[in-house]
């Protein structure tokens, strides 16, 4: 089967002839040029590259059109600061008092270059591939967004004492999200990596999620016209789980800190689940834990098809080595086959 039509059988709950893997990287493309993160970013081409070069030396089921998160922070006027060895981080945010939430407007998206770049990758990818691997193109939900665009704090502070201004907040998040998403698809993503760790249990108490950032995300998920898969980026999701499951998501991505067995039972027949692999203990596995790690977690989730086999923060550390990578595709294909 081509990755694509092992995809496709795992989210309609159908038995492919292995567990589908993803390695989601993302900063070790600017190892394939010798490049610094930051200018690897820069160049669009460069990046679609990296992603053929990378799928095609580890044998993974996917091209990641990711580039980091903060990117959509910069589209709102925001920054980005960036490191030798990590991804970048998003600098000071664009909302220094709830006030401002009244004048903000959603950016041009289609005209934004930093977005244009994401849209270039894609297309490249789109062009190499065909209809043979599935592009993943990626979201900060509107419910999260805004850790960067007014800080982790002062967001708590709008959700719990600023009903107005977090609806007004989220209309203008909204409608940004579905444009961006929906750019992505037409370029040729084939599916949207829907990133909402805010709304994980391990952020938010759930009755606090089921009144907010639910609501966004069944709103936002109906208007993507591409399948979205709802990841938790790192954090737990199984006190929400069913809810999750209500926002019209075809898949969810788990923490390595819950049992994997249990969110398969949950999903089982409803949505494809994917993890969870722990992408920081992974930068000092061995090769017999490498391999130890993904027979877990393919006898633990892959059972009747249904799963995907990734790490649980949707970026795989720079830090983890080549060597490292090369034996989770070796250890996935050896155990994940069905038949």
């Amino acid at each position: 089967m081509t990755p694509m039509e092992r995809v496709s059988a795992t989210l309609g709950h159908e038995v492919p002839d292995r567990v589908p893997f993803f390695l989601l990287l993302t900063t070790h493309g600017a190892d394939e040029f010798n490049v610094s993160i930051e200018k690897y970013f820069s160049n669009p081409e460069m990046v679609a590259e990296a992603q053929i070069r990378m799928q095609q030396k580890y044998g993974h089921d996917c091209y990641y059109a990711f580039y980091y998160a903060s990117l959509e922070a910069e589209a709102w006027g925001g920054n980005s600061i960036f490191y030798p060895d990590a991804p970048p981080n998003s600098g000071r945010p664009i909302i220094d008092h709830f006030e401002d939430i009244h004048s903000l407007e959603v950016p041009d998206v289609a005209g934004s270059a930093i977005l244009k770049n994401v849209l270039r990758t894609i297309e490249v990818l789109k062009q190499n591939s065909g209809n043979d691997i599935p592009i993943i193109g990626v979201v900060m939900s509107p419910f999260s967004l805004p850790t960067m665009q007014m800080g982790f704090g002062p967001y708590l502070d709008l959700i719990y004492d600023e009903p107005e201004a977090f609806r007004e907040l989220m209309n203008v998040n909204e409608e940004f999200c579905v444009q961006w998403a929906n750019l992505q698809v037409e370029a040729g993503a084939t599916a949207i990596c829907y990133f909402d760790p805010v709304s994980s249990s391990t952020m938010i108490p759930p009755e606090l999620y089921r009144r907010t950032g639910f609501k966004v995300a069944r709103k936002t998920i109906s208007q993507i016209k591409a399948p979205t898969v709802t990841h938790m980026a790192s954090g737990r999701c199984l006190p929400v789980i069913d809810d999750i499951m209500d926002t019209g998501t075809v898949a969810i991505s788990t923490s390595s800190l819950e049992p994997l067995s249990d969110i398969k039972a949950a999903c089982k027949g409803k949505v494809t689940v994917a993890g969870n692999l722990n992408g920081l203990e992974m930068r000092h596995w061995s090769p017999q834990e490498t391999e130890d790690n993904v027979r877990s977690a393919i006898e633990e989730a892959a059972d009747d098809g249904g799963f995907i086999l990734s790490d649980n923060h949707g970026d795989i550390p720079y830090g983890v080595s080549s060597e490292v990578l090369m034996d989770l595709s070796s250890s996935a294909i050896k155990w994940g086959q069905y038949r």
